[in-house]
């Protein structure tokens, strides 16, 4: 696996985040889904990445968002469904906490969902040290969604 920042104009990741959203929509009402599309994802406090296989199959995604302040938000984690338990997201929430420390941020947040389908998200953050918390950034509470940090 090789992770590289990705510019968000090539077909293979148009295509993961459209499936990021619809799973997104299938599991949590409209209201609760804070996925980012495109054009959001392409905001200059906003860093991208895509993990690749060695032969160049694109198997997730994750993002770093500068809250300010020494805050970050990791956002559009994703596995590509055909790369499902192969370490894609341990991986990728690796290369996101080391960049985070690079940029010296003092605390690192998420949001994720609350349902059953959100499950192995959970348990990935919650091994890695991330706690629930109260709402942060524009961030309300929300049954459908779990809100969680960490202090780097």
């Amino acid at each position: 696996m090789h992770i590289r920042t990705d510019d968000l104009t090539g077909p293979q990741i148009h295509g993961l985040l459209e499936e990021h959203l619809r799973h997104m929509r299938q599991l949590s009402p409209p209201e609760s889904v804070h996925a980012l599309d495109l054009d959001a994802l392409r905001r200059p406090e906003i860093t991208f990445w895509t993990i690749w296989s060695a032969d160049e199959q694109l198997m997730g995604s994750g993002a770093l968002k500068s809250l300010g302040d020494g805050h970050g938000e990791i956002k559009s984690m994703r596995t590509a469904d055909a790369h499902r338990g192969k370490g894609v997201g341990q991986a990728m929430l690796d290369h996101i906490l080391t960049e985070a420390r690079k940029r010296s941020y003092t605390r690192l947040s998420l949001e994720t969902g609350s349902v059953p389908g959100f499950e192995p998200a959970l348990r990935l953050y919650t091994r890695l040290g991330f706690t629930q918390c109260g709402p942060f950034a524009d961030y309300a509470e929300d049954p459908y969604s779990v809100l969680m940090t960490m202090a780097l």
